[in-house]
C-alpha cells in the first residue's frame, strides 16, 4: 500500500525554505532558510531527529514506484 502526503500547503507557504516536519509528515513543525537553522530550532523543541525537507521553488510532478 502506497501513501500518498499532500504537502501543496506546504509549497505555497514555504517556497525555497527548509522545514521541519512532525512524525505524520503532515505539519510544520519550524522553518528557516537554512538547514541548519531549521534543524537546531527543531532541537530546542524537543525533537530528537527532525525531518528536514527543502521546499522546492517549483512545485513539479514527483512520481516514484
Amino acid at each position: 500500500m502506497q501513501t500518498y502526503i499532500d504537502l501543496t500547503s506546504v509549497f505555497k507557504k514555504y517556497k525555497g525554505k527548509w522545514v521541519v516536519l512532525d512524525a505524520n509528515l503532515k505539519n510544520v513543525i519550524t522553518y528557516s532558510t537554512t538547514a541548519r537553522k531549521a534543524y537546531d530550532k527543531a532541537v530546542k523543541k524537543g525533537f530528537e531527529k527532525p525531518t528536514l525537507f527543502k521546499v522546492p521553488q517549483k512545485n513539479n510532478p514527483y512520481f516514484f514506484a
